[in-house]
Parts: C-alpha cells; structure tokens; sequence
C-alpha cells in the first residue's frame, strides 16, 4: 500500500488504496515484491544493528577508553548517522527490486512522455531474480543503485530518528538501580521509535519510491532535485506526505518486534559468554 500511494496513480487515500488492490488484484497483490525483502531482511537489520552498536563501543573506547561504557546521545547520534549511511548499499537494491515488483501492472497516461516498448498494464518482470537481472542489464550498477541520493537523506536522519528516541525512552523508563530495560519497555521503546522514524522520513520516502518506480515503462525523473521540483508542481506539497500513516502504524510493530530481537539476543549472547568465561 505504501509504494501504490506513494508512486502510484489514482489511489485517494489509504482505504480506497487497500480496496482498489484487494479488488483488482486479491489478497496476492499485498505481497507482491516481498520475497527479496523477506530473503534479505536478515542480513540488512543484521548489518544495519551491527554497525550502529560497534560504532558505539568504539566511540566509547576513544572517547573513555571503557567500549562498555553508556554512550552520551551525541555517540548514539553518530553511530545512527553512521549504519543510515551503511544501509543504503545494501537497502537500495532491495528497495528498487520490490518496488519494480510492485508497481509494474500500474497504467502511466503522461502527456508527450514516449514510452518505453513494454505495454503499461503487462509484467515486465517474471520475479525478483528476473527484475534485478534485466535492471543491471539495461541500465547498469547506477540503475540497481537509482534513489541511493534519496535513500541516503532519508536513511541518516531516519536512523538518527530511530535509534536516539529509543535510547532516550529507554533510559526514562528503566527504573533506577536497573541494569538493563526489561522487555516491556523494550517493546515500547522500540514501537515509539519506529513510528516517529518512520513518519518523519516520509516526505524523502516519497521521493526515494517514485524514483525507484520510474523505468519501469518511462523515465521521467533525472534524479532526485528534479522529482522533488517535478512532484511538488504537479500535485503540491501534500504529495510528500502520502503514506505517512501506513508508514507510522507499520513501524510500531516492526520496531517492537526488532529491537525485542535485538536486545533478547545480545543478553543471551553475554550471557554465554560470561558461563563460557566466569
């Protein structure tokens, strides 16, 4: 729903979105493109929560010589800054491929716009392996890698967004004398983090999405500055905020449920280590 309202046409808003997929293409059309992401999902959170907290303990080993040592929110900051930049090269291909995916049966009617030889309305593409195949064919690394600009100035800010509100939350709810937030709070936290995250990176979101979607039949946008311009002429400053609400309500649960993950394992993982190592 969010890469049908955000590049896609004649949508409305967020019901008339799900009815008009549900109604044109079945309970199928909500899971179009979510195998590549599915299959990498894995390795990006993987590599994305890797780098912010080793990025933490060195900064804290530089800065007091202690990497055990909590953080200040300027290191957070940084170390978010730091995995946004690093999920990128591995978020962009995976992002373009599921949008391809997604928005390939969408008719585009554009005034004096040649098309490419493909019909508007048909696959282009048999599957995820198929569609990152004939991208990096057609239009080569910097095709595999299109909205990366877009991408990026969503993905620093969005994980500053992300990780600094959940530090913060965390260290408010957790009771004095505590040593680590228990689960609860880990869960709200996390919710709370991925909402803000997620509606507040919208706008770029927007941008990132059209330019991933176009090439599919035409190339409108030359790169990002020009589909900002191009979008806001045509549809006005609203446009960037489609999708805000599928984005915001999506990234409670998901971000519950991630950093859960993520601080679960990291005590299960100490808590070898120290058995291993008394």
């Amino acid at each position: 729903m969010q890469t049908r309202l955000q590049a896609g046409q004649g949508y409305g808003n967020t019901l008339n979105c799900v009815l008009t997929v549900y109604r044109n293409e079945s309970v199928a059309g909500f899971f179009k493109g979510m195998s590549f992401p599915l299959a990498s999902i894995a390795v990006y959170s993987s590599v994305v929560f890797g780098v912010f907290s080793n990025t933490q303990r060195l900064l804290s080993q530089l800065r007091h010589g202690d990497p055990s040592r909590t953080p200040a929110l300027t290191d957070v900051a940084l170390a978010s800054m730091v995995a946004g930049f690093v999920s990128v090269g591995i978020g962009t291909p995976v992002d373009l491929v599921k949008i391809r995916l997604q928005m390939q049966i969408q008719p585009y009617i554009e005034a004096n716009t040649k098309l490419k030889p493909t019909v508007p309305g048909f696959p282009v593409y048999r599957g995820p392996i198929h569609c990152f195949k004939t991208v990096l064919q057609k239009e080569g690394v910097a095709g595999i890698y299109r909205g990366a600009g877009a991408m990026l100035l969503r993905d620093v800010p969005g994980y500053c967004l992300y990780f600094i509100p959940y530090t913060f939350l965390c260290r408010w709810i957790t009771p004095d004398g505590c040593i680590s937030p228990n689960p609860s709070s880990i869960w709200l936290a996390g919710g709370v983090a991925g909402a803000i995250s997620w509606g507040t990176a919208t706008p770029m979101d927007v941008v990132k999405s059209r330019l991933q979607a176009d090439g599919v039949y035409l190339n409108k946008y030359k790169g990002t500055l020009d589909c900002i311009l191009q979008s806001y002429q045509s549809e006005g400053l609203k446009v960037f905020f489609r999708g805000m609400t599928v984005n915001a309500v999506r990234g409670f649960p998901m971000s519950s449920a991630m950093f859960l993950g993520y601080e679960l394992s990291l005590k299960a993982m100490k808590r070898d280590q120290t058995e291993t190592n008394p």
